[in-house]
């Protein structure tokens, strides 16, 4: 594997997943919801955060796998993909609203990202940009039309004492959601040539209640749990396009 581990050593992956397209998200439950949606569905493997299953849609070989929250787990995910060949990469995951228009399960989309985590910097300055690969923009467009798309904001914590003065700051400029993986799995793949996508689901109202919104994705209720399928049919199908055209 030219100097490729043959499994690696967090993810488990090898190349014998036989395929360049992955799907991630932080949470391992959401990689069932996936599996749900994809036909030809196989376990791959569950070590730490990262629960993996390899499935088909629309005739394409994808894998599907959680990363954990936050930038050092999600930046350890894409890098191993890297070695075990993927190359299109999209995040499916939670977010907070950074502006009062985007409503429980609404999906938004970044088009850029704000590099407040602590990570991305130890790759390169906080200069460069966080951006999406077009080829993957241009297909959320078909599938995701309504989708809000704009800049977001990753972080890394959410209980920092002036986390409400932050928010406050960003909000101002028009950002329009917080996650905390968007901007190393967009920085990571720009260095590893690998062609990235963030689609992120509300659960979170501007100033809301984090609880509410969060346990609502775990119960399985309302319109956060149907944003939730939202983002993974658009991201599968996106995935089963790219690269035909």
């Amino acid at each position: 594997m030219e100097g490729h581990r043959t499994m690696e050593p967090h993810t488990q992956l090898t190349r014998a997943i036989r395929t360049d397209r992955a799907i991630i998200m932080g949470d391992p439950a959401r990689v069932d919801k996936v599996a749900a949606c994809m036909e030809n569905v196989r376990e791959w493997a569950f070590n730490r955060e990262y629960k993996s299953v390899l499935g088909t849609y629309r005739g394409k070989r994808i894998l599907a796998m959680s990363t954990g929250i936050g930038a050092p787990s999600a930046g350890i995910a894409v890098e191993e993909m890297h070695n075990v060949g993927i190359r299109y990469v999209i995040r499916v995951g939670s977010a907070g609203a950074m502006q009062h228009d985007i409503a429980f399960g609404e999906l938004v989309i970044a088009e850029g990202v704000v590099r407040d985590d602590g990570l991305s910097r130890r790759y390169v300055p906080e200069t460069y940009p966080a951006v999406p690969a077009y080829s993957l923009m241009h297909l959320a467009h078909r599938y995701a039309p309504k989708a809000h798309y704009g800049i977001v904001r990753s972080h890394d914590g959410f209980y920092t004492d002036d986390n409400a003065k932050v928010e406050a700051y960003w909000h101002s400029k028009g950002i329009l959601a917080d996650d905390m993986e968007s901007g190393i799995l967009m920085v990571i793949g720009r260095q590893r040539r690998m062609e990235t996508l963030s689609i992120l689901n509300n659960v979170v109202l501007y100033q809301g209640d984090l609880a509410a919104g969060v346990n609502d994705l775990v119960n399985e209720e309302g319109a956060v749990q149907q944003g939730e399928r939202d983002s993974i049919v658009a991201a599968l199908s996106i995935l089963s396009d790219v690269g035909l055209e």
